[in-house]
């Protein structure tokens, strides 16, 4: 049963208001870090090697920064769909502090253990490309505290429905590591030092302006002078049951990312070019349905708070309508512009032909699978139900993703498309688990809040 939008609260405008400002912003930061790596490849192919190896370490470090500010989403969006502000505004804050001390303590771990780290994930590696990524990883590392700090505020603002001011402001932090990219690599001739500088540079004055924002009434939730926040236990371990158990599934799923590409690693030099354009152009027709997932935390979580199950129910369907139609669009375009790409990039005949194949066969599979695997679990995240999104998720990753591909790629010699049967199979076992677990009412089992 449809209930009436005048009752709902969230209008049809109010969700486009929210949505489309994370899509864009999700779309041009993924833009910006294909600009990026192309920025990083004119300085050579050691160096490009070195910035590989560091990103997929800084990926799991934002993952991980990513699902404490999810944490903290869910509760203030139900404390203010409960229009209790002053317990939002007391949980924003120790959201702030908590992402932020995790965020200096990966900062000094990863500073402290750099050289071991890298020589236990990647082993040995040319010299050149050892010392590339031992000089990116230092400079970087000094970003991860401030990426806690933006990653925290952004996601207050979006758990009170604004999404368009962190869209800007990652917006120009973008186009500031993108201009300083340009001086420092090419104009000063720094190289790795300078990329790695820029990107630093740029996470500290993004962060520094949410700082600033934040205090501006009629802002997200008012934090106060951050250096007087002081840490309320009760509150952080609440934060930290919902962060963790997302923070521990993102994790699994960036490792099962390296295994399956250890996988892929075997199939030879044409095999390993197709893929790797494949997946970047996989990732940019998910990009839209990732943003629309992360709106729906911010809706159901403030319905949930309100008491408003129902509206929490009719939000995830509709939300995951919108993701399928979307997904569907943007499926079919960027199919549309792979024989481009490849040209762009210079892949052989080979490389590109089996890039085109295998991304048909995406674009064929993905638009049915994809939105009931990845965005009814959101709203679900949102009342609370974070460890069985844990559980189911690990289960369908490990046996399919990783177990079916190395079947299929390592013992029957499939090749290629057999990497993305094992996707296949995991989006289909997502798809039956968790519209099975909506149907079931479970997850409104859970209370997040008092």
């Amino acid at each position: 049963m449809e209930l009436a939008e005048k009752n709902l609260l969230f209008s049809s405008r109010q969700l486009r208001q929210l949505l489309i400002p994370l899509i864009i912003e999700r779309m041009l930061a993924s833009l910006m870090g294909i600009v990026d790596t192309m920025m990083v490849s004119n300085v050579g192919a050691e160096a490009v090697a070195g910035v590989s190896c560091v990103d997929s370490i800084n990926q799991l470090v934002i993952f991980l920064l990513t699902a404490m500010a999810a944490g903290g989403t869910i509760i203030c969006a139900q404390y203010l769909g409960r229009r209790d502000r002053e317990n939002a505004e007391r949980a924003a804050r120790q959201v702030v502090l908590a992402a932020t001390v995790t965020g200096l303590a990966l900062m000094v771990l990863c500073l402290a253990l750099r050289r071991p780290l890298l020589r236990l994930i990647f082993g040995r590696v040319e010299p050149g490309v050892m010392a590339a990524a031992e000089t990116y990883f230092l400079i970087t590392s000094l970003s991860y505290p401030l990426l806690a700090l933006s990653n925290a505020i952004s996601a207050l603002y979006r758990a009170a429905g604004n999404s368009r001011l962190p869209m800007l402001v990652s917006v120009g932090s973008n186009l500031v590591n993108i201009a300083g990219n340009a001086l420092l690599m090419f104009r000063f001739g720094l190289g790795v030092a300078g990329a790695a500088a820029a990107t630093t540079f740029a996470a500290a004055l993004g962060a520094a302006v949410l700082v600033v924002l934040q205090r501006r009434p009629g802002g997200a939730l008012d934090l106060g002078p951050l250096f007087r926040i002081r840490p309320e236990w009760g509150v952080i371990w609440l934060v930290l049951s919902i962060g963790i158990p997302s923070g521990l599934e993102n994790a699994m799923f960036q490792l099962g990312k390296l295994v399956v590409q250890s996988t892929v690693s075997t199939l030879g030099t044409t095999a390993i070019s197709a893929n790797a354009i494949v997946t970047v152009l996989e990732l940019m027709t998910a990009v839209p349905g990732q943003a629309i997932g992360i709106g729906m935390v911010t809706v159901v979580g403030q319905c949930i708070g309100a008491g408003e199950t129902e509206q929490a129910k009719y939000y995830i369907r509709k939300l995951t309508a919108w993701g399928a139609l979307v997904l569907l669009v943007f499926n079919w375009v960027i199919y549309a512009l792979t024989g481009a790409v490849t040209v762009l990039a210079g892949m052989d005949a080979a490389s590109a032909a089996m890039a085109k194949h295998t991304l048909l066969w995406i674009s064929l599979v993905k638009p049915f699978l994809w939105p009931l695997a990845f965005l009814p679990v959101n709203g679900m995240r949102a009342a609370g139900d974070v460890r069985y999104a844990l559980f189911a998720s690990a289960f369908s990753m490990w046996v399919f993703r990783v177990g079916l591909t190395t079947l299929l790629c390592r013992v029957l010699g499939v090749g290629l498309i057999g990497i993305w049967c094992g996707y296949f199979a995991d989006w289909g076992v997502r798809s039956i688990l968790f519209p099975l677990r909506y149907r079931s009412g479970k997850w409104l089992a859970h209370h997040v809040i008092e």
